[in-house]
C-alpha cells in the first residue's frame, strides 16, 4: 500500500511539472545561456560542419637535447619566395602569412624584434610594430568653397601583397643520442622593398624577426590553403615542420660572416647555395657505412 501511495504521489508530482512550464522556468537563473539565446545560433554556416580541429590539436613539444649529444650543428639562412609556385599559400590572398605574423604581433600573442641584429635581442613593443606596418604621408588639398591649402596627415596601411620574401634562420644539427640529423627553425622575418621617391627599387630590409619557437603556438591555430584538398587541417606549423616550403641558401655561419652575394654572383651564387646544402645532406651520409 505505502509502495503504490508512493508511485501515485511521484505521477502526480511528474504531471505537475509537465502541465507547469513556468516553474520549470523559474529554476533556470536569467543569465543562463540557453541554446534558443545563442545569437550565433542561427548564423550561416560556411562549411559543412564546424571545423575545430585545429583550435583544439596541440602542438608536439620538442624532443629535449642535451649539449653533450650534439656532435655537429651548422646555422643556415634561407629565403623564401612567395612568388614561386610550391610557396603560393603563404600570399594566400584569405590568410597571408605575413598578416598572421604582423596581426599576433599587435595583439600581444607573439613577441618581435629589432632588425639591429639576428639574435633576438632587442624586443619591439606593439605600438612599434603596428608603426612598421604603416607610413604616415602628407597630402596637400585645397577647399572647394575657399580654395584655400589643407595639410591633411594620412595613413597608408602596407599591403600583405608588397611582402614577397621572408627570411628564415635555422640550425642544422646531428643528434648523438638518436643518430639523426635535425633542423629547428629559430627565427623568421618579412622583406619589404625600399623605393627612392621616384618609386625605383634601391634594396630589400627586414621588418622585424620573430622567434619562430614562440610563435609555433600561434600559428597552430592558422589554417594553412591546401591546393588539393580544402578539408585537410594542416597549420603552419605543420607545414614548417614538415618544410613544406621552396627556400634557398643565402648565408652560412663563416668566419668573415658574410653572405653569399658578397663574394658570388649569378649562376656561381646559386652553386654555391646548392654546394651547402649537399655538404649537410652528406655530412650524416658518409657517418654511416654501407
Amino acid at each position: 500500500m505505502k509502495i503504490a501511495l508512493k508511485t501515485l504521489g511521484f505521477g502526480w508530482l511528474l504531471t505537475l511539472l509537465v502541465c507547469s512550464p513556468s516553474l520549470v522556468q523559474a529554476q533556470v537563473p536569467e543569465n543562463t545561456m540557453t541554446e534558443s539565446s545563442d545569437p550565433n545560433a542561427e548564423k550561416p554556416l560556411d562549411d559543412i560542419v564546424e571545423k575545430r580541429m585545429t583550435l583544439e590539436h596541440p602542438i608536439l613539444a620538442y624532443d629535449h637535447v642535451r649539449e653533450a649529444d650534439i656532435f655537429w650543428e651548422k646555422r643556415i639562412w634561407r629565403v623564401i619566395d612567395v612568388r614561386e609556385k610550391m610557396n603560393k599559400p603563404f600570399a594566400y590572398p584569405e590568410r597571408p602569412f605575413f598578416s598572421i605574423l604582423m596581426d599576433a604581433a599587435i595583439n600581444g600573442e607573439i613577441t618581435v624584434y629589432s632588425t639591429e641584429d639576428d639574435k633576438f635581442t632587442q624586443p619591439l613593443t606593439p605600438d612599434e610594430v603596428a608603426s612598421k606596418g604603416a607610413s604616415i604621408d602628407t597630402v596637400i588639398t585645397f577647399d572647394p568653397e575657399t580654395y584655400e591649402e589643407q595639410i591633411q596627415v594620412v595613413r597608408n596601411e602596407l599591403n600583405p601583397e608588397d611582402v614577397k620574401r621572408f627570411r628564415l634562420k635555422e640550425i642544422w644539427f646531428f643528434d648523438e643520442e638518436t643518430s639523426t640529423l635535425q633542423v629547428r627553425v629559430l627565427g623568421i622575418a618579412p622583406l619589404i622593398d625600399v623605393t627612392d621617391d621616384n618609386g625605383n627599387f634601391l634594396y630589400e630590409q627586414p621588418m622585424f624577426w620573430v622567434y619562430y619557437p614562440q610563435a609555433r603556438k600561434v600559428l597552430a591555430r592558422e589554417r594553412v590553403f591546401n591546393p588539393g584538398n580544402d578539408a585537410s587541417p594542416n597549420t603552419w606549423e605543420d607545414l614548417m615542420e614538415m618544410r613544406f616550403f621552396s627556400s634557398y641558401i643565402y648565408k652560412e655561419s663563416n668566419v668573415y660572416d658574410r653572405r653569399l652575394q658578397q663574394y658570388l654572383s649569378g649562376v656561381d651564387l646559386l652553386l654555391e647555395a646548392d654546394k651547402i646544402k649537399n655538404e649537410i645532406f652528406n655530412f650524416e651520409h658518409d657517418l654511416w657505412s654501407y
